[in-house]
C-alpha cells in the first residue's frame, strides 16, 4: 500500500508569525553577541571598532593615500589633562551617571521635534562608545534604541575607568585618526601622556566634528570653545 505525502500550506498569518519569529531570534542572537563581546573586552582590548572598519573601507575607496591611525595606550599613559577636558566637554557627570542622562535625551528629543529631523542625541561618553564600537553613523531612533541597550551592557560589565580607557583609545579625532595617542602624534607631534591643558581642551572640542575641525583648524569657534573647556577642566571628576 502506497502512502501519499500531504504538503502542508501555511496561510498568510502563519507566514507572518514565522517571519516575526525569525526576526526575533536574529535580534536576540545579535544582542547576545554584543553582550558576550563586551564581556570579553573587560580583559581584552578591542582591535577595532565599527567606525574604524567603516572608515577603512571609505578611505580605501576615496583616499587610498590615507589609512587608519591608531595606537592603543593604557589608561595611566594618557594625560589627565585630556581626560579632564573630555569629561568637561562631553559628559560632566560621567563618573556618577549610569550611562544615561535622561534630561539630555529629553532635550535632544525636543530639539529634534522642533527641527523636524534628528540633529541631536544627548549622548553620554558611554553612549558614544556603544555607537563607535558596534553601530553606524546613521541617525535614526532605531539606532538610538540599540545604542541604549549596548550602553546598558557596557555599564553592566565594566567600571567607569575601563569604559573611559576604551573610549580614549577608540574615539575618532580626524580623517582616519583614532584614539588619544594617534591624535597627539597627528596634531602635536607628542605622546598622549604629554598633552598640555590647552592641547587637551582643543582636542576635546574637536570630538563632535573631528573631520571638520581637522580641515578647519583655524576655526574661531574652535579657539573660543577651547578657552571655555580649559576653564572647566579643573572641576572635572575622573574615574580612578
Amino acid at each position: 500500500m502506497t502512502r501519499t505525502k500531504t504538503r502542508v500550506r501555511l496561510g498568510p498569518s502563519r507566514w507572518i508569525l514565522y517571519g516575526v519569529s525569525v526576526l526575533a531570534i536574529a535580534l536576540l542572537a545579535t544582542q547576545l553577541y554584543f553582550f558576550v563581546q563586551i564581556g570579553i573586552w573587560t580583559v581584552v582590548n578591542p582591535a577595532s571598532t565599527a567606525f574604524m572598519r567603516s572608515d577603512a573601507w571609505r578611505l580605501a575607496q576615496d583616499r587610498p593615500d590615507l589609512s587608519i591611525q591608531r595606537t592603543w595606550v593604557p589608561y595611566d599613559q594618557i594625560s589627565r589633562n585630556l581626560k579632564r577636558a573630555i569629561i568637561a566637554s562631553e559628559d560632566a557627570n560621567f563618573v556618577n551617571n549610569n550611562g544615561y542622562e535622561t534630561d539630555a535625551i529629553l532635550q535632544a528629543w525636543e530639539k529634534n521635534k522642533a527641527r523636524g529631523k534628528i540633529v541631536a542625541g544627548g549622548s553620554t561618553i558611554s553612549q558614544q562608545l556603544a555607537r563607535n564600537l558596534f553601530l553606524s553613523r546613521e541617525k535614526s531612533y532605531v539606532r538610538k534604541a540599540q545604542e541604549l541597550v549596548i550602553t546598558w551592557m557596557l555599564e553592566f560589565w565594566m567600571d567607569k575607568q575601563r569604559i573611559f580607557e576604551i573610549y580614549l583609545n577608540s574615539v575618532e579625532w580626524g580623517n582616519g585618526v583614532y584614539g588619544a595617542e594617534a591624535a597627539a602624534r597627528y596634531y602635536y607631534k607628542t605622546s598622549a601622556a604629554k598633552l598640555s591643558a590647552t592641547q587637551s581642551a582643543r582636542l576635546a572640542v574637536m570630538l563632535p566634528r573631528p573631520r571638520y575641525f581637522d580641515e578647519h583648524r583655524g576655526s574661531a569657534y574652535l579657539a573660543q570653545r577651547t578657552r571655555v573647556i580649559a576653564r572647566r577642566m579643573g572641576a572635572a571628576e575622573l574615574p580612578e
